[in-house]
This record gives C-alpha cells, structure tokens and sequence, in this order.
C-alpha cells in the first residue's frame, strides 16, 4: 500500500482536487471551463516537458519562457508582415532550437554550468525580444492558416490538445524506448558510469538542452497562433509553472525521477489548481504561495523518496 501511494498519491490527490472543485467552485465543471484548463494546460505542459528532457540528462533549463516569448515574437513578426505561413512557424521554431543548441555548446563545450548558462540565455533571449518589437505588441487579423493551428478542432477535440499529446508522445517513446532516450537517462542518473561504458555525455545532454528549446519554440507558435498575438514576455508566466509541473512530476510514477507522464499530469494538476482557486474568489497571490509550497514540498518528498531507496539497496 506504501509503494501504491508513493507512486500515485500525487495522482490521486489531483483527482481528489478536481471532486472538490467540481463541488465548491461555481461552474468549475462547465464545459467551456474544462476547455479552457485543457488549453491552458497545454501550453504548460510543452514547456514542461522541455524542461524535463534537459533535467533527464542532469541539466537545468531555466531560459525556457524566455526562450518562448523570443520565439513567439518572431513568429508574430513574420505573420505580422505578411510573411508564408510556413516560414513563420520555421522562423518560430528554429529560434527556439537555435537557443537550445547554444545552452548546449556553453554547457558541455565552454563548460558553464547550466544554472549559469541558462539564466545567459534567458536574459539574452529578453532583451532580443523587446529590442524586436520595441517593447509593444504584434496584434492583427492573422490568416487563418496560422490560427488553425491551435483553434482547429479536429475530431472535436482542441488541435492544442492533440499537439500536446503528439509531443508528450514522441518524448515518451524517445525516453522509454529509444537507444539515445536510453543514453541520456544514464547521463543523467548515472554520468561517470555512463562515461566509462562509452557513451558521449556531452552530446546527450546537448540534445537534452537541444530539445528543450524546440519544445519552448513550439510552445511559442501555438501561443502566438492561439491568442494572434505576440508580445516579448507573453510566456513569462509559464517560468515557475514549467518548474514546478517537473517537480511535482517527480513525485508520482517514478518517484525522485524526472518522468514524461509525472511532468503532464503535474501540469493538469497545476492548472486545476489555478483555475479553482480563480473560480472561489481567492485573491491572486494566493496562486503564488501555492505555488511556492508546491515546488518547495515536491523536492522534499522527491528527496526523501531518494534516500530511502539508497538506504534499501
């Protein structure tokens, strides 16, 4: 029973978080509003799983909302200016790699910790963002072959779902079920051992930090495409969500371990959390303390969980 709710006690007390909601917070179980967590969740949820791909190599990525908001006012800009569409999203996404195998070069080739190199990043990627836009907003009637993108329902079902699937997807198999998905978590669990059975640490972590940018770039279009507009810190928000969605991730399923599946369902959870707290009337700090304790109690349990396996084995 103790191993049930190490594993999915997380788990369960979300599901137990949306009971009470559903009974407290009016019109929290209305279906537009259900809508609009699964929307808001998304976007987290991408950024999120970014961060973890980087984390399961043993590296921070803490530029990643800035990373975003750069991206996304350059995809707005080319949208804005009449660019292809297609060009656009290139533009959006490339940024967002480009950034990725930067932090990569600086961590594993010129040494800098990622802590450090990151929050370079980050800086760097804010100040490009209002140079760009002179700190205003790109906001227009965008075609709708860009819109479609995030606001098409296919099936019925919200494309900025289906995009978030597709991409928690891909990260899963590449983790669980790939050679490289193999390597970069021995990188990160376990990097001398892993360096001694010859795999490059260096190039695994590149890629970890690689895709945690493309995965902020993606982000960014599907956030330009979804509120047609772009501004240089539309993803600032997303920072210590993205955080604490991986740490909070780490306490379910494969507890004390950055995991694919813990990081969305902490993001579900997360946003859950907000929009009942919203829907009850709490003032909006509250949010922020909530958030806090979260991320502070989710590296505690994680730690615990840690060294009680040490001690077992």
């Amino acid at each position: 029973m103790r191993g049930i709710l190490e594993k999915y006690g997380t788990a369960i007390a979300g599901l137990a978080l949306v009971g009470f909601f559903a009974i407290a917070a009016p019109n929290f179980a209305a279906p537009n509003n259900l809508l609009n967590i699964a929307k808001e969740t998304s976007f987290l949820a991408i950024i999120a799983i970014g961060f973890t791909l980087a984390l399961v190599t043993a590296e921070l990525d803490l530029s990643v909302a800035d990373v975003a908001s750069l991206a996304a006012v350059v995809t707005g800009a080319m949208v804005h200016t009449g660019q292809p569409v297609v060009v656009a999203i290139a533009a959006g996404l490339g940024v967002g790699l480009l950034c990725g195998l930067a932090n990569g070069i600086a961590v594993t080739r010129l040494r800098v910790p990622s802590l450090i190199a990151t929050l370079g990043m980050a800086a760097m990627a804010r100040g490009f963002a209002f140079m760009l836009t002179d700190g205003v907003s790109y906001v227009g009637r965008w075609p709708t072959a860009f819109t479609d993108l995030a606001r098409a329902k296919p099936f019925g079902i919200p494309a900025l779902v289906l995009w978030m699937l597709g991409i928690v997807l891909v990260a899963y198999f590449l983790i669980k079920w790939t050679r490289t998905g193999a390597r970069m978590t021995a990188t990160g669990e376990a990097g001398e051992s892993a360096r001694l059975a010859g795999i490059n640490i260096r190039a695994m972590k590149s890629i970890g930090l690689a895709l945690s940018g493309a995965c902020a770039g993606i982000a960014a279009v599907l956030l330009t495409s979804s509120l047609s507009s772009a501004a240089p810190n539309m993803a600032g928000d997303y920072f210590l969500y993205a955080i604490a969605a991986v740490l909070l991730g780490m306490t379910m399923f494969n507890p004390g371990h950055a995991n694919i599946v813990g990081t969305l369902v902490a993001a579900l959870i997360l946003k859950v959390l907000g929009n009942g707290l919203v829907l009850m009337g709490a003032p909006y700090y509250v949010q922020d303390i909530v958030l806090g304790f979260i991320m502070i109690a989710s590296v505690a349990v994680s730690s615990a969980v840690l060294k009680k396996a040490a001690f077992k084995f």
